[in-house]
């Protein structure tokens, strides 16, 4: 893995988080507790800060980023980002999904207990309301969630992302 001090500010990490090795996290990096980063995801905090809350899963070859000085990137808790997805510049809320190849550009905002499809462009300053879908380039809303949904599949992959953690960190 590469975690990398840049301009004097390391990343910082919770407690019980795996990160692979070849991963890489630089700069101004906060993450939560039961994160998972992993192969050949990049988060890269050198513009402006990410913020990460608890049980954030990055998937293999995710990047978040930020936009300099303008639009720094929250992630809440409970969140999953699927596999080369493209996280820039956006505040994405509790419980969410992001699905396999999706981009969410600057200043948009994924409120709780959303899913963001598989290959959708959220382009920048969409507000994603809670408890939708949304998919499409350009994503739009194609529906709302329902509660089997939010049990079924945002929480299920967040929690079984700890449990793969584990099997990794079982290893060392």
């Amino acid at each position: 893995m590469i975690i990398k001090e840049l301009n004097g500010i390391k990343p910082i990490f919770g407690k019980d988080c795996f990160i692979a090795e070849n991963a890489v996290i630089i700069g101004e990096v906060i993450m939560g507790n039961q994160c998972s980063i992993w192969y050949n995801a990049v988060i890269r905090g050198d513009v402006h800060y990410i913020k990460m809350g608890n049980k954030v899963n990055v998937q293999d070859g995710a990047v978040i980023h930020a936009t300099y000085k303008k639009s720094p990137t929250n992630i809440g808790n409970n969140v999953s980002i699927g596999h080369n997805a493209m996280i820039h510049g956006c505040t994405i809320h509790d419980n969410v999904l992001v699905g396999m190849g999706a981009i969410i550009m600057d200043d948009c905002i994924v409120e709780s207990n959303s899913i963001i499809a598989a290959g959708a462009v959220v382009t920048k300053g969409t507000h994603v309301k809670s408890g939708c879908i949304y998919a499409g380039m350009p994503a739009k809303k194609i529906k709302d969630i329902s509660e089997e949904l939010i049990s079924g599949e945002i929480n299920r992959i967040a929690d079984n992302y700890v449990k793969y953690a584990g099997w990794y960190k079982e290893e060392k």
